[in-house]
């Protein structure tokens, strides 16, 4: 059974370590410096793969965890390169949605047909996963925990992801103070990404992080998606919240440029 000490503001998943400091690294240390408890659910453990090793993967992962500043990170241990959509995989997923109660889950999204297709499957599972964590009258199946509704999902898309989505709403977190930790993360991973590898990783990252954030004023910014149109009660608190009033600041005649927040 869950106790307030399980509680967590956020939880984040993905099929292996290194993909979430690749998506929202930047938001993930963004928000525990803002207080959030935050956890990171990895629902497998990425090997086998070239050199790797479980035990090393997981030393990489805590070592990003550190980086990051999460405190609490998971690894399901569900299968790689055979992660599938099934019901056995959603009950797993959601028993830890309901034994740590998020008000958001950030998910991976996006299809990768040169990449694993274990991406795919958690964006199916992720979606499933936080409708089973809710159900009534299937305690055995989530190791007895109480039935709890997600309040809200965020999807964090792949920057190579192979379709060209209309999402219903989109906005980008400035992650200009936080950038150098998630790339600090994402070089933690040793055996995925050498010297060479890593400057190909930090190029495609750091590009796309540059143009998100460059459309709304910031030096470095991360995309995130919502099922639903983004909603408010307050046009004025949306709007200006916003704090960029224009991606390309255009100084007037005889005054500064408006520095990029």
């Amino acid at each position: 059974m869950s106790t307030p000490d399980d509680r967590l503001d956020v939880i984040a998943i993905a099929p292996h370590p290194d993909d979430l400091e690749i998506t929202c690294g930047g938001t993930l240390a963004k928000l525990v410096r803002q207080g959030y408890r935050v956890g990171i659910l990895d629902l497998t453990n990425g090997e086998p793969t070239p050199r790797g090793t479980p035990e090393i993967r997981q030393a990489e992962a805590e070592a990003a965890r550190v980086a990051l500043g999460v405190p609490v990170r998971i690894n399901l241990g569900l299968p790689n390169r055979v992660l599938m959509d099934c019901p056995e995989h959603r009950f797993a997923i959601a028993t830890i949605l309901r034994r740590f109660r998020p008000n958001v889950i950030i998910g991976i999204a996006g299809r990768t047909p040169a990449a694993s297709p274990d991406h795919h499957q958690a964006h199916l599972l992720i979606e499933a996963s936080r409708f089973y964590s809710q159900l009534t009258k299937w305690d055995d199946r989530f190791a007895g925990t109480a039935p709890y509704r997600v309040p809200f999902l965020v999807y964090a898309p792949f920057p190579f992801d192979a379709e060209v989505r209309h999402w219903h709403g989109t906005f980008v977190i400035d992650i200009s103070d936080t950038f150098d930790l998630k790339m600090r993360a994402i070089a933690c991973y040793h055996s995925q990404f050498d010297e060479k590898p890593l400057e190909r990783i930090g190029h495609v990252v750091g590009g796309n992080n540059i143009a998100q954030g460059g459309r709304c004023g910031f030096a470095y910014g991360e995309m995130f998606a919502m099922p639903h149109p983004v909603g408010a009660s307050d046009l004025m608190s949306l709007v200006c919240g916003a704090k960029a009033a224009t991606g390309a600041p255009v100084p007037l005649p005889g005054q500064p440029p408006p520095p990029m927040e």
